[in-house]
């Protein structure tokens, strides 16, 4: 029979055991962080009602969706978690208590092309705060709290929260008489990180139809730097000229004011007026995070406030505020960089069991101890050579290793053998376990190492 080359389609990461580990471990610190806040999981189909899916869909969603026939059923995958969410809301509506705060940590496809950073299925790590009606701005101030103490956690202290409010962006622009086209031209600045002040002023004058005056002053407008109280300072000169610009200015002062009672330091956070999100979708505070050493990345956590989560599926408001993280992206960002730390233990197990006997009956009652003692534990059972099992041993990285001969049998002991140091013990599997326990609660690594 012939056989058939193994390989993985473009546009899908698939990662070694140690890797894995590594993305495990971030996985797990986003889990931790969104229920210590909480919010509680969600898991929604990864297949969908290609209407139901599509009820937003179009233009370049209609293109990148994976969609086919099964039988009489038309069938598509989750391009997000958002859709999914407003349908969820909208049919269990009388079943949740709101506002309803759900984490959901899945992974989404998109046919698109594949290309660096990019991936065609990736997971994302979303919350959201959802209300019946209204929702209260301080939710909104919340949110960078968590994008904070979820990446601390994670080892990383040199990023910066970018928080704006597209009320004032609105407002702002239809004192300019730009009303009407106030979406086109928030889709534009979006890309002043990309593009630059030269190339978003060409195409605000050449294909958004705004004069080159009016140019001038979007762009003066949204150069305004510094501190967070300053730039509050400055926006006040336009107080009283637009409702919703002054609206918008409020809702930013409320979320700054709350931040450092919310545990966020000023260092990490800052007013930006360049941030639109450029999606419509967004009603309200918007945020970007970027990594401050790697601002070419763009940003690694966004989101902000949108008005009404389920309108193609509830005649209700269900106003509401949240982010997405790309963790898969954000994953291959830090491995690109180098900032994933090499200290972080990845191996399938603490202790590898090795019987050096024929009688496997006391290695695996030293397994069966050290896994009720709560460390993990595996046990090797191939019949293979001592040099071997220690090869093995190595391969995957165990920090630790219990050696059972004749001689620690007969004294009812076991020999503990730190992997890293060579050190050897002759213990009871009690005394191991404690041992054990002792050296990995002193273990610091986080998952991420600054340069």
């Amino acid at each position: 029979m012939a056989t058939v080359k193994p390989r993985t389609l473009s546009g899908f990461m698939e990662l070694l055991p140690a890797p894995q580990r590594q993305f495990d471990t971030i996985l797990q610190i986003l889990r931790d962080t969104y229920e210590r806040y909480g919010f509680t999981p969600l898991d929604t189909p990864v297949l969908e009602d290609a209407q139901v899916l599509l009820a937003k869909g179009g233009g370049e969603t209609e293109k990148q969706i994976y969609r086919f026939q099964k039988g009489d059923a038309d069938l598509a995958m989750r391009f997000d978690l958002t859709v999914p969410l407003a349908k969820y809301v909208a049919l269990h509506y009388g079943e949740l208590a709101f506002p309803f705060r759900r984490y959901q940590i899945a992974k989404v496809y998109r046919g698109e092309r594949a290309q660096r950073g990019r991936f065609r299925e990736f997971y994302q790590a979303d919350i959201d705060v959802i209300g019946d009606g209204k929702l209260d701005v301080l939710c909104e101030a919340e949110i960078p709290s968590i994008i904070y103490h979820a990446f601390t956690q994670m080892g990383l202290t040199r990023f910066c929260i970018r928080v704006n409010n597209r009320k004032l962006l609105t407002g702002f622009y239809a004192m300019l008489g730009l009303a009407d086209k106030a979406g086109d031209i928030m889709r534009t600045v979006d890309k002043l990180d990309k593009i630059g002040a030269e190339n978003v002023a060409k195409i605000l004058t050449d294909d958004v139809g705004v004069s080159a005056e009016q140019t001038k002053e979007i762009l003066f407008f949204l150069s305004q730097k510094g501190t967070t109280d300053e730039l509050l300072d400055s926006l006040a000169k336009y107080a009283g000229r637009n409702e919703t610009f002054d609206q918008g200015v409020a809702e930013l002062r409320t979320v700054t004011q709350n931040l450092a009672d919310f545990g966020v330091p000023q260092t990490h956070f800052a007013v930006d007026l360049t941030i639109a999100r450029g999606l419509d979708y967004y009603t309200g505070t918007v945020y970007e995070t970027t990594l401050t050493d790697y601002p070419e990345i763009g940003s690694v956590c966004s989101g902000g406030r949108y008005d009404n989560l389920a309108e193609y599926y509830i005649d209700r408001p269900l106003p509401g505020v949240g982010i997405s993280i790309g963790l898969t992206r954000l994953y291959y960002v830090l491995g690109e960089q180098g900032l994933l730390s090499g200290d972080l233990a990845t191996a399938p197990c603490d202790v590898l069991v090795l019987p050096m006997t024929e009688d496997p009956a006391p290695a695996i009652r030293a397994a069966t101890a050290l896994r009720e003692a709560g460390i993990r534990t595996q046990l090797y059972t191939e019949q293979k050579k001592f040099k071997a099992k220690m090869s093995y041993a190595d391969k995957i990285g165990a920090p630790y290793c219990v050696i059972l001969g004749e001689d620690e049998i007969a004294q009812g002991k076991l020999t503990l053998k730190n992997m890293r140091s060579g050190e050897q013990q002759l213990l009871s599997a009690a005394e191991a376990a404690d041992a054990v326990k002792s050296a990995l609660a002193a273990q610091t690594a986080t998952v991420i190492c600054e340069k």
